[in-house]
């Protein structure tokens, strides 16, 4: 605990006096971000820095406006489609998204007016159909008679044993 100043004294000289100190006992050794520039050095001074600061650490992202988080939405939609498993999945997922933008259509949403088309479900199935190639299936050989009827024979042989 740091002591009382002492009567005349100048306050800058015991401050100086106590962080030498410190210094010389190794008090400031290892310190986190030691040897490290200082974070926002030269950047302009700005008043929501913590805010920024507090989101980043968190992992949040700062709410956008309806018509841009639609927007933001449907681009998330569309490379969600041609990730998906399935064309039907794709498919599905372009058709869901196209409802929300619809549905934005008759109802306003805050924001700068930005007006969200439509997404084209043929134009991303195309595409999902271009990035998920399928392998040619060979056709299977022909049965011939003969071997459905020897199965059949062989079958009955193995039961008229039983």
């Amino acid at each position: 605990m740091t002591e009382r100043k002492p009567l005349g004294v100048s306050f800058e000289s015991w401050i100086d006096r106590q962080i030498r100190e410190a210094t010389e006992r190794g008090e400031f050794d290892d310190l986190p971000g030691a040897g490290k520039p200082i974070p926002g050095q030269g950047k302009p001074h700005d008043e929501m820095w913590w805010i920024k600061q507090k989101m980043r650490a968190e992992n949040l992202s700062f709410p956008l406006p309806g018509t841009l988080a639609l927007r933001k939405e449907a681009e998330e939609a569309r490379a969600e489609a041609l990730g998906a498993r399935t064309e039907a999945e794709a498919r599905r997922i372009i058709e869901e998204m196209n409802a929300k933008i619809r549905d934005s259509y008759r109802k306003p949403l805050s924001g700068p007016p930005v007006v969200q088309p439509l997404i084209d479900v043929d134009e991303v199935a195309a595409e999902w159909r271009a990035l998920h190639p399928v392998a040619e299936k060979k056709p299977a050989p022909p049965k011939d008679p003969k071997d459905s009827m020897g199965s059949k024979r062989s079958f009955l042989r193995w039961f008229g044993r039983r």
